[in-house]
């Protein structure tokens, strides 16, 4: 008897290691991709894309944050960046002028958005700003600064959206880093419906809306906030980080916040 439940204890044990390597092998990849900007990411973890993502992704790399990028959207699937209050303290300090958008030369022609794409309008007659998915303000830096202005840390928003409420929600994020007392991650993306509207001739596409995660490491403390891509939206409540996966289909962080 106690032969045979050392035996399934040992089964049970062998079944989660495999388990345990089979999780490591699959992260393993996107890891490596981002290996010169890992300290970005919260807990060193690359979100994995859902198994029925549409998306053809490219990871790139820059100074101060990272993106996802999808060639089948033309935008990046996320963001992320690490922020603190002394990285503010300091830029206080340095200038930074404007900065223009470029076209990303890292991607493949075909898999990136234009200038043109975002000179265009959509069918109904509507012109879509170049929202920032990492805004630039959240930018230290000169060189993070400038490379924010890349087209592949953009989506079309509308601008009534991009320009109010998702301004608001920007310049509250960095409010609160400034008061945090250590490093604050926040990762930002699009929310495509099954039928996205399609900007310019590369058909970059529209989100239907977008969404902000805060992530506090030193009191392991999240939340997220949601915005519709419409001239109507509003700030509502933040909600929370088990609701916002549950939208998004995917794990931001490697183990849960703190409610």
């Amino acid at each position: 008897m106690r032969a045979a439940q050392a035996r399934s204890r040992r089964a049970v044990h062998l079944l989660r290691a495999a388990l345990a390597a089979a999780v490591l092998a699959a992260a393993a990849p996107a890891q490596a991709a981002f290996d010169g900007c890992l300290s970005v990411f919260p807990q060193r973890h690359v979100p994995q894309l859902p198994r029925d993502s549409v998306h053809r992704t490219r990871p790139l790399c820059f100074d101060g944050f990272a993106v996802l990028h999808s060639a089948t959207s033309k935008t990046p699937v996320y963001a992320v960046e690490r922020l603190n209050r002394q990285d503010f303290e300091d830029a206080r300090k340095r200038q930074r002028g404007r900065n223009p958008f470029y076209e990303e030369a890292r991607l493949p022609r075909a898999e990136r958005a234009t200038l043109d794409d975002y000179r265009a309008t959509l069918p109904d007659g509507r012109r879509m700003d170049r929202g920032h998915v990492v805004p630039a303000g959240d930018m230290t830096r000169a060189a993070g600064f400038a490379q924010s202005f890349s087209l592949a840390n953009m989506v079309p928003q509308v601008p009534a959206a991009n320009q109010g409420p998702w301004n608001r929600i920007e310049q509250d994020t960095r409010r609160y880093v400034q008061r945090a007392r250590g490093d604050v991650y926040v990762i930002t993306g699009p929310v495509f419906g099954p039928r996205p509207l399609r900007l310019g001739p590369g058909q970059v596409w529209v989100p239907e809306a977008m969404f902000k995660l805060v992530y506090d490491a030193a009191s392991n403390r999240a939340w997220a906030h949601w915005l519709p891509n419409s001239a109507g939206a509003r700030v509502e409540r933040p909600i929370t980080y088990e609701t916002l996966t549950r939208r998004i289909g995917m794990q931001l962080l490697r183990t849960a916040p703190d409610d």
